[in-house]
């Protein structure tokens, strides 16, 4: 008689019972995926036995599976914790050793890197000052705390509506101290290229029917201002308008000042800053209607220098830098990969599993591309375990080791049976 099946039995089900208890111990951990055994007949081999009459020797473990199921997303209170919703694995880099995972509880490092709790950097596309993407090669992500530079006013975009109803001003000329030289009037905030500002004051003085000058001050300085001359005969100082705009009967700018936009205003500077400043003004959506003066936009670009508050990360992965001047810029991009055969990657514990010859190349790009999944910031990926499973499947290999047992008591019977004949 022989024991081998059941003993090849009960080796099976001592497994099933492993990968059972390893799936429930990590019941808890984030990006932990469930494995599931598989198991195979076994037959000996003989040239001899007649086929239809020979009774297989047991069963062997076949293969362990991983199960890459999407797990539940909870969210989290680290800006830095990040959940794939889809396909793909994180990437991850070791001092050039290159794993894959799917926990992305990640923080920052001393150095500004992004490191998961065993130190691995995540990699993705790096970004120039100006925020621009260096795709190809992705590289360990560094949080850089430099400081935004300073951007000078280069344009201005400006849609008013200017007062068809008012009369050219009875005084003249224009002077910014005698409001009774101009109809309307506002201002906003320009910067030069060390990031200092400077309020520009534009001045609307009705010229004529369906006309209009524009006069100019920087920090209450008149641009185009020419001072009285000296000696008789006094020529009075005077200021020249630093744009004119005309409209139609509809209440739009005529066709030869839409021709103009955008007119360029220059300012001086002495401020140490690249003088002169010009800036290009655009009134091409401005209006003369009969209705009060009022400033819809008025949207100069440039920034002064700010400094990193906070950073965020996108469905995309774009690491997203908030500054202290209002203004945000790219700091980097995470990407992803993904394999062929994800059940051929080589587990290596610490939840991160390495590329192999069976799981084929690594397949990289950006979240949300393609396989790949999008990404959730502040958010883990729980196990994806399922525990009521499990505990049926515990009870279910339970039965099976016990039968088992039982097929190698009942032949030990037997085979005493026969040593008990006479």
């Amino acid at each position: 008689m022989s024991f081998q099946q059941g003993l090849s039995g009960l080796n099976a089900a001592s497994k099933q019972l492993e990968s059972i208890g390893n799936n429930v111990a990590n019941a808890n951990t984030v990006g932990f995926k469930q494995s599931q055994v598989s198991f195979a007949d076994v037959y000996a081999n003989s040239l001899t036995v007649v086929v239809g009459t020979q009774i297989g020797t047991g069963t062997k473990l076949n293969h362990v599976t991983q199960q890459f199921s999407q797990g539940n997303v909870t969210a989290s209170n680290n800006p830095l914790d990040l959940a794939i919703n889809g396909g793909g694995f994180f990437r991850m880099s070791n001092n050039g050793a290159i794993t894959y995972g799917r926990n992305g509880q990640f923080q920052l490092d001393k150095s500004g890197y992004i490191v998961n709790p065993n130190g691995a950097r995540l990699t993705g596309y790096a970004a120039d000052t100006r925020g621009v993407l260096q795709t190809g090669s992705p590289k360990d992500i560094l949080i850089s705390n430099a400081d935004l530079p300073p951007s000078a006013t280069k344009d201005i975009k400006a849609v008013l509506n200017l007062d068809s109803r008012n009369a050219v001003p009875a005084t003249t000329p224009f002077s910014m101290d005698d409001p009774t030289s101009f109809n309307s009037a506002t201002s906003g905030t320009v910067y030069d290229s060390l990031g200092n500002s400077h309020v520009l004051q534009t001045y609307y003085v009705k010229s004529g029917v369906n006309t209009w000058n524009i006069y100019g001050a920087v920090d209450e300085v008149p641009l185009n201002f020419t001072p009285a001359s000296a000696g008789p005969p006094a020529v009075p100082a005077s200021q020249t308008p630093i744009g004119s705009l005309g409209f139609g009967p509809d209440g739009g700018l005529d066709a030869a000042t839409q021709a103009s936009m955008p007119f360029s205003t220059t300012i001086p500077l002495a401020t140490g800053a690249s003088t002169p400043l010009v800036i290009a003004m655009d009134y091409s959506s401005t209006t003369q209607f009969g209705a009060l003066f009022n400033v819809n936009t008025l949207r100069p670009d440039g920034n002064t220098s700010g400094s990193l508050s906070g950073f965020s990360v996108g469905a995309d992965g774009t690491i997203t830098g908030r500054y202290t001047n209002g203004k945000s810029n790219t700091l980097g991009q995470v990407v992803l990969a993904n394999f062929t055969n994800p059940n051929g990657l080589q587990p290596l514990g610490d939840n991160v599993w390495s590329e192999s010859t069976a799981s084929g190349g690594a397949l990289i790009g950006t979240p949300s591309s393609g396989t790949l999944g999008a990404l959730q910031s502040s958010a883990v990926e729980d196990s994806n375990v399922d525990l009521t499973a499990e505990l049926v499947n515990m009870i279910t290999a339970q039965r099976f080791y016990q039968a088992n047992a039982q097929t190698i008591k009942t032949q030990d019977q037997a085979m005493q049976t026969l040593m008990n004949l006479r």
